[in-house]
């Protein structure tokens, strides 16, 4: 086939060579030119669709060093993302990130390896605290200025891991919190972040950036966060791989919120490999967070090992066609067709299953009771610990900000569930802790958990999401349905994995499981996306075909 061009009348191969000029430029002719002296192999120079394990080869036989690749990266968010066909994937570029690049090549040109991470770039979505030159805004202006005093446990348990802290992603505003309407990938920091498949399509939200950035190979791995759908969305319609963690897993210390009951952080790979390997440094027991003292006992710190060809054999998989088919026909399809492949490689499929007493709307209605309430604590007590400077110190002042700078913080939609949230109570309040019981007892014990039991499943799958869909900034994201309800109400772990597309839009097959699932569900993933390889890189096409 010929190669489509996108925007600005460049085809793809025109921003890798691009690319790999300005990278040749900044870092790789020297690395070039040492090789030839000393006659070790050729160095890497091109990072596209490149994994985790092949940096660690590479920079193990001495073909690449952390400063190289992020040059390398650096050179693609140039010429792809603020240039060329203009992603908005990368909100802030770390000041630090090559001097954190060199002193980590020192340490293993000195013998010392801190894990599978080392010198591996990562960008963390905007909402995560870093205590160092940059902004963490949830991509609202009135957080600008409201530095953290300390990096989220998130950020250090990756600096720990010897992950280089690349910048940060940009996101839907507030986390897609802000208004209904809305656009996912938009907000005041950034503008309207676009699918790199499409550039007039929605990348979905709130944790776009970090999952166009992984699909554009623009830095190896990301880190998202996930209150219902936040991370598999946009793995879905990215064509990356995202895993949603059961909630306590991961920290949330040091993530601005929407819901205590309902957040997590997870990352993004573009492989299921990539996306294990980071999770396993993110996982563990954090005095800052008590949701997770749940997850003594049950998180690894390594999740590769469950990375298995024959994952597939020997499983029970079930298919919840109500609710989470039929609002899709082109993702229906998709995903129908990879059932066989679930059977071919050794699953038992149940088809149908019925979720007991999932009805979308209600749930719906109870869980933005539960968020409104959440979101008004969880934000007012993160600004309490901002450090002095900042702009806003409450919910109501971000209100009263945004009004004053309307132009600026709502030029298409307003900010409707910033004010349903200010007028809530306290989480004492009775509205809120109904709610909050009728969620967990329908949507986990009375839902998710009595199919489960009854039919003996190790999983359940179905369509992440529809193909995206265009960006609308008048009427805002035509949302259809997702695989995160019941999920998101139960804090329960999912995987979304590429599975084909539809007219050159990814779709995302999403494998679903309970609390503390994710060796399965990462083995089933795994096993999955080696038979299909579904993932293809993006074209940077300005529309649909």
């Amino acid at each position: 086939m010929g190669e489509v061009r996108g925007g600005m009348g460049m085809t793809r191969r025109d921003f890798l060579r691009t690319s790999g000029r300005l990278a040749a430029g900044m870092s790789v002719a020297p690395l070039l030119s040492a090789c030839a002296t000393v006659g070790i192999p050729d160095p890497i120079t091109n990072v596209e669709e490149i994994s985790i394990a092949e940096i660690r080869a590479a920079m193990t036989a001495g073909r690449l060093d952390a400063e190289s690749l992020v040059q390398m990266y650096l050179a693609r968010i140039q010429a792809i993302d603020r240039s060329g066909p203009t992603l908005r994937s990368v909100q802030e570029i770390n000041p630090d990130a090559l001097m954190i690049a060199r002193a980590l090549d020192e340490e293993r040109k000195a013998g010392r390896s801190r894990g599978p991470l080392h010198g591996i770039p990562v960008l963390l979505k905007d909402n995560i605290a870093t205590a160092d030159k940059m902004e963490t805004t949830a991509g609202a202006l009135a957080l600008v200025g409201a530095r953290p005093r300390e990096d989220s446990t998130i950020a250090l348990r990756l600096r720990q891991a010897g992950a280089i802290i690349l910048g940060k992603a940009s996101m839907s505003e507030w986390a897609y919190f802000k208004s209904t309407p809305g656009s996912s990938g938009w907000s005041a920091r950034s503008g309207q972040a676009r699918n790199p498949y499409a550039l007039n399509r929605t990348p979905c939200g709130s944790s776009s950036g970090s999952a166009i950035a992984v699909a554009a190979n623009l830095v190896t791995v990301s880190i998202g966060t996930e209150t219902d759908g936040s991370i598999i969305c946009p793995a879905g319609v990215n064509g990356v791989v995202g895993i949603k963690p059961t909630v306590g897993l991961t920290s949330r210390a040091g993530v601005i919120p929407i819901s205590v009951t309902q957040d997590t952080v997870g990352p993004f790979g573009r492989t299921v490999a990539d996306a294990a390997a980071v999770l396993g440094a993110l996982v563990g027991v954090d005095a800052r967070d008590p949701a997770t003292q749940a997850s003594a006992g049950k998180s690894q710190t390594d999740y590769v090992r469950y990375l298995e060809l024959n994952g597939l054999r020997g499983v029970r998989i079930g298919v919840p066609r109500d609710g989470y088919f039929g609002y899709s026909p082109k993702a229906d399809a998709v995903v129908n067709q990879t059932i066989e492949t679930l059977r071919i490689g050794g699953a038992t499929i149940v088809d149908p299953v019925k979720i007991p007493n999932f009805d979308r709307a209600a749930l719906t209605s109870a869980e933005l009771i539960v968020l409104l309430y959440e979101f008004k604590a969880g934000v007012n007590a993160y600004l309490s610990g901002v450090a002095p400077g900042a702009q806003v110190r409450t919910l109501d002042d971000v209100i009263e900000f945004n009004k004053r700078n309307a132009r600026e913080n709502m030029p298409y939609f307003g900010q409707e569930l910033l004010e349903r949230a200010q007028a809530k109570g306290d989480l004492t309040d009775a509205e809120y802790l109904e709610a909050l019981e009728k969620c967990r007892r329908l949507a986990g014990k009375e839902g998710m958990d009595a199919i489960m039991d009854e039919l003996q499943l190790d999983a359940l799958i179905a369509p992440t999401t529809t193909p995206a869909w265009p960006v609308d900034l008048v009427n805002g994201d035509q949302f259809r349905g997702s695989s995160a309800k019941s999920a998101a109400l139960t804090g329960y772990p999912l995987v979304s994995v590429p599975a084909g597309t539809a007219q050159g839009l990814p779709v995302g097959i999403t494998f679903m499981g309970r609390a503390w699932s994710e060796p399965t569900l990462i083995k089933l993933a795994y096993a999955f996306e080696q038979a299909t390889k579904a993932r293809r890189p993006p074209q940077y096409n300005t529309a649909t075909p």
